[in-house]
């Protein structure tokens, strides 16, 4: 059994590129879904349910709010604590790269078009729709155009072994994709959609597509 955990990106943080030196942003979208993932614990089904995207009823004209709202939920424990380690290790350089509120704009643009586009996919699904992945997904797309040739900090364990290593960025994010195939330790009863695999792609191209258009005009070419 093992898995990778990214810590950060090893290749220039904490002091290549100024002037954030504190991710405000990825840390309030971190707290954000951590607040709404309480009250997942608490409400249950219903609270589940009331705040997904069902893409029958975005179609017929209601709910709308939902394609936002979706964006915080999460289906269990790990996948809250999957997407956030993740967005922990690459969002900061984005931010940095971005600014905050640009950003900010690129995170929630991208968040409801990987949404938007698992409605396309299945328009009369009654199946709730919920999750950051797509928005973490543009974020992953982003940071492969911006810093391809970066190394993560990663915590590598195999079994009873434990290792500090520098991983590809490119091969962390293919284990990230992967890790959306496997939920454990649901918090509501509710029916999922399972993998939403058109909110990760159409999240990832827009995020590769649209990252240069979305950095700071004053930010060093690298």
């Amino acid at each position: 059994m093992g898995t990778m955990i990214p810590l950060g990106d090893a290749s220039r943080r904490p002091v290549d590129i100024p002037p954030v030196d504190i991710p405000v942003i990825t840390i309030l979208i971190i707290l954000t879904n951590a607040c709404v993932f309480a009250l997942e614990l608490v409400g249950g089904d219903a609270f589940v349910t009331n705040w997904s995207a069902i893409p029958a009823q975005i179609v017929s004209g209601h709910h709308w709010i939902t394609i936002i709202t979706a964006m915080f939920l999460h289906g269990s424990w790990s996948h809250i604590i999957g997407n956030m380690i993740f967005l922990w290790a690459f969002g900061p350089e984005i931010e940095d790269a971005m600014g905050p509120w640009r950003y900010f704009v690129f995170y929630i643009v991208g968040g409801i078009l990987a949404m938007l586009a698992q409605v396309v996919a299945n328009p009369h699904s009654t199946v709730p729709n919920l999750g950051a992945s797509g928005a973490i997904a543009a974020v992953m797309g982003a940071f492969l155009v911006t810093y391809p040739r970066d190394r993560i900090r990663t915590i590598l364990v195999i079994f009873v072994f434990v290792r500090i290593k520098f991983i590809p960025a490119a091969l962390l994010i293919g284990f990230w994709f992967l890790t959306q195939l496997f939920s454990a330790g649901s918090v509501a009863q509710v029916q999922s959609g399972g993998v939403a695999y058109l909110a990760h792609i159409g999240g990832f191209l827009f995020g590769a597509a649209t990252a240069r258009f979305f950095e700071r005009p004053s930010r060093e070419a690298d």
